[in-house]
């Protein structure tokens, strides 16, 4: 039977394609029209000569957006909203950085006018770094909500009370979706009435999960009437809708939102509840080279992208093999520096142990068990190859950027195509090389590969590891199982 093709809305059905292959369309700094001369300093001085072909097409694009500064452009324009989905490793956090630090660049007031909300800890942590480095000499305030301070502390970040009132003390607020939502209803003049940008990273999990309450509350936080202070009615800001005399004679801010994600939902309902204003999106979609060197769109279906660099092999196996198989890859074939996901924390740490127990291997496990300082050590070592074998499950994983991958092994085959294409993005970025391996139970391969098939990927093969090459471990494995009953009971 004909399979019901959903109806996607225009923007959807038409998107701006950026080129997929990194290596072969770097665009020199200094080709992007309009970055500010400091900014472009600042790349210079961390080694960045040439942009990502994402950052060659969205910085622009979000510069544009913003050429009136903050307010309204003339007869009312606004900004169109913005939506980036591109695979990972390909420069997305660098994209809303430098044309958010330069907007802001000459602001007078201290306000929160740019806000980027992200899932995790990890990845918060990771992109305020990167403001950091960018408003650094600026004046410009960055402010990093995730719960890892005091609520109080986190307080005395973002506002100061002054005999005339409440001050901000951020311009630029990186925060986690629960810690946010508590400032949002708690702190006293915390106001987001003047919020320029709402950075969404990641942003199909922020829609998918609970979070997408907070994402309503920002917005109706950001058109809140000042009219409770009665301080500034003239900013007061309307919620978009057909230009009238009255609407565009006030000049206002508008609320531009920025969505990233490597798996942008395709689901109109989805995007629906983001309530996006007239949204382009920018995508990369596979183009293959023909022979004669043009290139093809070809099967625009390809729902995502995964890195160019990236090799995607699986291996039949049973349940009893699997560890065996981990360990023959480590030991045997000598890989280095591996990313092993789990399913969940208890078969992470259960892994963990029994690697540990075999020996041989420099193994640790990456796991919300572990306090977060924790995390960055463990983080560092395997970045400088002191830890050969990382096991980890995906919430801690996700969008995590690991220096130098050079394999991917799904010790668990992911349940979900969006679960894999993150998984084995955490190789292969940055136009670099990487493998990555799917350990697939027999009972599995088949739905295993339906789901990369349904997806357009089909360039996965098989890699079967015969018994004789596992007989030689079965002995000590043994052992370490025994040891590993004891260490237990």
């Amino acid at each position: 039977s004909p399979q019901v093709q959903p109806f996607l809305p225009q923007w959807l059905a038409q998107p701006k394609r950026v080129q997929k292959r990194i290596k072969d369309n770097l665009c020199p700094i200094s080709d992007v029209p309009g970055i500010h001369p400091r900014l472009l300093k600042k790349l210079q001085m961390n080694g960045i000569e040439s942009f990502f072909p994402v950052q060659a097409e969205v910085i622009p694009a979000i510069l544009q957006s913003a050429s009136n500064g903050y307010l309204l452009g003339r007869g009312g324009y606004r900004p169109k909203d913005i939506c980036v989905s591109a695979p990972t490793g390909s420069g997305k956090t660098l994209s809303f950085v430098i044309p958010i630090v330069q907007v802001l660049l000459d602001r007078v007031v201290c306000h929160v006018r740019a806000l980027v909300v992200l899932p995790t800890k990890e990845l918060a942590q990771q992109v305020s770094k990167v403001f950091n480095i960018y408003t650094d000499g600026t004046g410009l305030k960055v402010a990093l909500i995730t719960g890892q301070k005091s609520f109080a502390k986190e307080q005395e970040m973002l506002v100061q009370k002054k005999v005339t009132g409440y001050c901000s003390l951020a311009d630029i607020v990186v925060a986690t979706p629960g810690r946010l939502t508590d400032h949002i209803n708690q702190t006293p003049g915390f106001s987001l009435t003047q919020l320029r940008f709402l950075i969404v990273d990641e942003a199909d999990r922020m829609i998918d999960d609970m979070h997408q309450n907070c994402l309503n509350q920002i917005v109706k936080a950001a058109f809140q009437g000042e009219n409770d202070s009665g301080s500034n009615m003239l900013f007061q800001r309307t919620k978009p809708g057909p230009i009238t005399a009255a609407s565009s004679c006030s000049p206002q801010i508008p609320l531009q939102k920025l969505l990233f994600s490597a798996t942008l939902t395709q689901d109109p309902e989805k995007l629906q509840q983001l309530d996006l204003f007239q949204p382009r999106l920018f995508t990369s979609v596979y183009s293959e080279k023909n022979r004669d060197g043009t290139e093809s769109e070809q099967d625009t279906n390809n729902k995502y992208t995964l890195p160019e660099g990236l090799s995607q092999c699986y291996v039949p196996c049973d349940l009893n093999s699997k560890p065996l198989i981990l360990l023959y890859f480590m030991l045997k074939m000598r890989f280095t520096r591996v990313l092993c996901f789990t399913n969940s924390r208890e078969a992470s740490h259960r892994l963990f142990l029994l690697v540990r127990a075999f020996g041989g291997v420099t193994v640790a496990e990456f796991s919300s068990r572990l306090p977060p300082n924790e995390r960055k050590r463990t983080m560092k070592e395997f970045e400088q190859g002191k830890i050969q074998l990382l096991i980890s499950t995906d919430a801690t994983a996700r969008g995590i950027d690991v220096k130098g991958v050079n394999y991917v092994i799904n010790y668990d085959a992911p349940q979900f195509i969006r679960t894999y294409i993150h998984r084995v993005g955490r190789t292969a970025r940055a136009g670099e090389a990487g493998v990555a391996f799917s350990l697939v139970l027999r009972i599995q391969e088949r739905r295993f590969l339906r789901m990369l098939r349904d997806a357009g990927i089909r360039d996965i093969k098989k890699h079967p590891v015969k018994g004789n090459s596992l007989k030689p471990l079965v002995q000590q494995y043994e052992g370490a199982l025994c040891k590993l009953e004891k260490t237990v009971k």
